[in-house]
């Protein structure tokens, strides 16, 4: 009997003794392949002998200081760089431990912002259905998670949530994708009438979109026209990078692809790449020299933020992407991923689209791909595939309710930005193997 309040408590999981590159090996000494980051996290892969050493320097020379009594060097470093790659115009660097709070963080400034400009009547967000933001409370509330904010949405702030931009599923056969792009900016414009533009805080969206979705990009001219919109009207644009960030899309960040530039941007899991718990919000100039200027604070923060041993992990793993070239490296492999992907799933009779960016791909299981018809929720196609692909050694993120929080299945993958040619066709034939296991083992009426 484990102590462990565990997240499945009638699972029972393998133990995780080691790991290495793009391998983690449990107590029996089975190989698992992560070719999903675990959560899109290990952009590097797993124990670097670099960021050991760098966090071990730092455990030595300085284990924690709290951000209200000082500042760090290594702090200082972090966000130096993380400045000196960023959108134009972003000049400071909040630091939280984690995904979540960088989006919960990202939501109080931007709250306290206009606060502090004289718009307390802004009050507000406008988010995306199929989005995923975070788990904290303020987080979960602008995402359009619907499984996941099900049992707690009497405890969520009301939040507007728009059409996502799911081309696969949700472009009429008549629409080209920039009309389509521009029905979608035409529905956002009218929320935000509807709302009152004085009234609206924010727009929330994830650049491509991950967890809840399955690495669906935008259609071309959406986030521009999106941007415009938000400057029309004196909106902020708020870009969740917590798991398309980083590198993982094939570039640094993936608004660099949509020639948009967002007010606040949240990152983290590739920031640190899973050596420590790390994420932050990179805040426009506009914004934080209102900060400056008027209260001299921001009423938010925990203890653990700017923690100098997550920072030294987070710079040292930073300093690797760029002298080892592996953002391009996600770029290059992730278009090798996409080819594989493409010959083993584009004739397959269940799988109905595959897309994605970079290291960021994505499949989606269907009943029959000429109607798009998903599977049964009950039947939990993914669940069963994430199974057969752990049989096999290989990890997978599994998501259900992709289509509306309770219909769809899709598998995301998200390896390490340090996989070869040879590990992306392990991971493919592997996924393959355990697609077809698992609809073999289906029961026989399958379809929704």
């Amino acid at each position: 009997m484990s102590a462990i309040f565990h997240r499945q408590i009638r699972t029972t999981l393998p133990q995780a003794v080691s790991a290495s590159g793009l391998y983690i090996t449990d107590t029996a000494g089975k190989k698992y392949l992560d070719a999903c980051g675990g959560a899109a996290v290990s952009c590097l892969g797993h124990n670097h002998p670099d960021v050991i050493a760098a966090m071990a320097a730092q455990m030595a020379q300085l284990d924690y200081a709290h951000t209200s009594f000082f500042t760090t060097r290594v702090a200082e470093e972090l966000a130096d760089t993380l400045i000196a790659n960023a959108p134009a115009g972003m000049s400071h660097v909040y630091l939280v431990s984690g995904g979540s709070e960088a989006m919960e963080a990202a939501l109080k400034m931007a709250r306290q912002y206009f606060v502090e400009i004289g718009e307390p009547q802004r009050k507000h967000f406008i988010a995306r259905r199929q989005s995923y933001h975070g788990n904290t409370l303020g987080a979960l509330a602008v995402g359009g998670n619907a499984w996941r904010r099900a049992q707690f949405e009497p405890l969520l702030i009301d939040v507007t949530h728009v059409s996502p931009c799911y081309e696969y599923r949700d472009r009429l056969p008549t629409e080209t994708t920039q009309q389509y792009g521009q029905r979608l900016v035409m529905e956002l414009e009218a929320e935000l009438l509807r709302l009152g533009p004085d009234k609206v805080i924010g727009i929330c969206v994830e650049p491509v979109v991950g967890a809840t979705l399955g690495a669906v990009p935008a259609v071309p001219g959406y986030f521009k026209a999106m941007r415009a919109l938000c400057d029309r009207y004196g909106v902020l644009l708020i870009a969740d990078e917590v798991m398309c960030g980083m590198g993982r899309t094939g570039t640094l960040h993936a608004v660099e692809q949509e020639s948009m530039v967002p007010d606040l941007m949240a990152v983290a899991k590739g920031l640190g790449g899973g050596y420590q718990a790390i994420g932050a919000v990179l805040a426009q100039r506009k914004i934080h020299d209102v900060f400056a200027h008027g209260s001299g604070q921001f009423m938010h923060g925990h203890t653990y933020i700017g923690h100098p041993v997550a920072c030294a992990a987070a710079l040292e793993v930073q300093r690797i992407l760029q002298r080892e070239h592996l953002v391009e490296a996600s770029r290059v492999h992730g278009l090798a991923l996409q080819r594989k992907l493409q010959a083993a799933f584009s004739r397959h009779p269940h799988v109905g689209d595959i897309r994605g960016r970079g290291l960021f791909q994505a499949i989606e299981l269907v009943a029959d791909r000429q109607s798009k018809q998903p599977f049964a929720p009950q039947l939990q196609l993914n669940a069963r595939i994430r199974e057969q692909a752990m049989a096999r050694g290989l990890m997978v993120y599994a998501m259900g309710g992709t289509i509306d929080g309770r219909q769809g299945d899709h598998i995301l993958l998200a390896p390490p930005f340090i996989v070869e040619d040879r590990d992306l066709d392990a991971i493919v034939t592997r996924l393959a193997d355990a697609v077809d296991a698992a609809l073999a083992a289906l029961p026989s009426a399958m379809a929704a």
